[in-house]
């Protein structure tokens, strides 16, 4: 039996890094290789993958491996930042967070001062410079 391919798509997977091992992120606070793991390549196990709390925004509720309810599409645009809590949130919905006058600059989740983990003065650079909401909230 012979089988000719006359065309095909292929198709790719990627899911944020969100282990809360801060040795492994790099200087301006993003996982190593741009925060992502592709599933092609090394391929990780499940068994971390227990706690479903870990994979989604605290915030929103919603998937890292989606995207905040702000954004259309997921990916770079709206990357999860990790506090020095090691609470993890997607970048729009903290932006949200810290603006808002009952945040008092503190995480959601535990109510300590947000710092943004891995990067001096707390200020994370992904591609662009965080709001100002964010700066001010950790100074």
């Amino acid at each position: 039996m012979k089988v000719t391919i006359n065309h095909y798509h292929a198709v790719a997977t990627w899911k944020w890094n969100l282990k809360p091992n801060h040795d492994s992120m790099t200087d301006d606070g993003a996982a190593p290789s741009g925060g992502r793991t592709e599933g092609a390549e090394g391929q990780e196990d499940d068994d971390d993958d227990d706690d479903d709390d870990d994979d989604v925004c605290g915030i929103c509720r919603v998937a890292f491996d989606g995207c905040c309810p702000d954004c259309k599409i997921p990916g770079d645009g709206c990357p999860p930042v990790w506090g020095e809590c090691t609470h993890v949130f997607h970048l729009h919905c903290l932006t949200k967070w810290l603006a808002t006058e009952s945040s008092k600059g503190q995480c959601p989740m535990d109510r300590r001062q947000w710092i943004t983990a891995g990067s001096p003065g707390g200020v994370v650079q992904i591609g662009q410079p965080l709001p100002q909401t964010i700066i001010a909230a950790t100074t």
